[in-house]
């Protein structure tokens, strides 16, 4: 029952913003099929992530995961940070849950370069606060991370709802008393229809 729901918590990447497949080469895709996988990301990539390890030493380590040279490495980094653009359906739906006076956050594993790329895209603005991992130096599904969420901008578990693509990042939440949503980035305008349906039918917030 989601009758006293108040706050709405996403993920960035899969969720919010995506590489345009349409645009991106089918190089790039395969180069970091990992990412998309569904499986355990590589622990270099984990700790780009949670911001212990540079740009250039993960491209170093890319490079040997993926047996290419470090310059190509680096290069497809850079490249396909521009190639992240808004999900059109996520974006109309995080304008519509503003105007609905709902409280709106960012919970995500991002690394610095590809968090700085993403503030600067209009659908940013909408968002009441933020944690991200490379500035807290925790991971999603770590406990910590979700913790310092709640008591950073005081929620209540009872009255947040936790949007991800990732399982296992989901059921964390849940341990925690918040709702999940598991979000198909495959299919993102059915997702944000029953996220639609779940808070239409929670009554007023």
């Amino acid at each position: 029952m989601l009758s006293s729901m108040k706050n709405i918590v996403f993920d960035l990447a899969g969720v919010v913003f995506a590489r345009n497949e349409a645009r991106c080469p089918q190089e790039l895709m395969d180069y970091f099929y990992f990412i998309n996988s569904g499986e355990q990301l590589p622990d270099f990539w984990c700790d780009y992530d949670r911001g212990t390890r540079t740009f250039d030493n993960v491209a170093q380590c890319l490079a040997k995961f993926r047996g290419s040279d470090v310059e190509t490495a680096r290069h497809m980094m850079a490249t396909a940070i521009t190639y992240q653009e808004q999900i059109v359906q996520t974006a109309e739906l995080i304008s519509e849950l503003k105007r609905g006076g709902y409280r709106l956050f960012v919970l995500s594993n991002m690394s610095k370069e590809y968090i700085d790329f993403l503030r600067k895209m209009p659908v940013y603005q909408y968002f009441d606060g933020e944690i991200i991992s490379c500035e807290e130096g925790l991971v999603k599904p770590e406990k910590e991370i979700y913790t310092l969420l709640l008591e950073r901008f005081c929620l209540d578990p009872a009255q947040t709802m936790f949007i991800d693509d990732r399982k296992e990042n989901v059921l964390a939440a849940a341990e925690l008393g918040i709702t999940p949503f598991h979000f198909d980035r495959k299919n993102p305008e059915q997702s944000c229809r029953q996220i639609r349906e779940l808070l239409n039918n929670r009554g007023e917030h």
